[in-house]
């Protein structure tokens, strides 16, 4: 869910912009996070049993002009990415051509399909291959670790992606307010925006609100991508 500066009610129509140095990218105010897809670990998941959910799911939002999905090469272990690959090359061009894809990095030199250091350029590739697509519309930093790259260094990778045309945009996932600050300003340095920043954030968890991040979101253009909006169903 993206959220605006100001109060709206968001309806069919609603769209968010996500900044880029090349070009922007209008989305829905609602995206579908896709993490359960494939992902047997974690959520159990089974082919015969789950697939025709999520090509029903796929279906609908296609046709209704809200296709926005947010994956990741975490999220199944590089199946998810599989998985929605196969539901773009399924699907009409005359649908596709809306189809708004967000995927992320693991911040590690090597990671599952990923054994050897191909830096982020590389694995940015390699999601696209598994997508089936030249390029994705936004690419994100899956967690804030610094072990193996600084926010420089991430920053400087990012911007390669855009200027290789990898991505129209790019942005950060669970950076808290100086973290994304740092993130921001370094990004800047290479005339590139720093897009969004995919966040934790519904009624039980209001910490992006109370820690000022929302309000540093808003002062530099970044868009606040909340996950979770309903708690893991806590909420419902």
């Amino acid at each position: 869910m993206a959220s605006l500066k100001t109060a709206k009610i968001f309806d069919h129509a609603t769209r968010v912009t996500l900044k880029g140095m090349k070009e922007s990218v209008e989305v829905p105010a609602s995206c579908c996070g896709t993490w359960a897809w494939g992902d047997k670990r974690s959520w159990g998941y089974e082919e015969s049993r789950d697939l025709p959910g999520i090509k029903e799911v796929w279906g609908q939002l296609n046709k209704a002009k809200l296709g926005f999905y947010d994956t990741a090469e975490g999220y199944g272990n590089n199946e998810n990415e599989r998985i929605m690959g196969r539901l773009l090359k399924d699907t009409p061009e005359s649908d596709k051509k809306d189809i708004i894809i967000a995927t992320k990095w693991i911040p590690a030199p090597t990671f599952f399909g990923r054994w050897w250091p191909v830096g982020m350029v590389g694995a940015l590739k390699n999601s696209l291959e598994r997508l089936g697509v030249e390029q994705v519309d936004l690419y994100q930093v899956h967690i804030p670790v610094f072990w193996f790259y600084s926010i420089e260094n991430i920053a400087k990778q990012l911007a390669e992606c855009v200027n290789l045309g990898l991505t129209k945009t790019v942005g950060v996932s669970n950076y808290n307010k100086e973290q994304m600050i740092q993130m921001h300003d370094a990004l800047a340095k290479y005339g590139v925006p720093l897009a969004s920043n995919q966040i934790e954030f519904n009624l039980l968890r209001r910490v992006p609100e109370s820690s000022g991040l929302l309000a540093a979101c808003h002062e530099r253009g970044i868009v606040p991508l909340a996950y979770s909006p309903l708690g893991m169903g806590r909420l419902s």
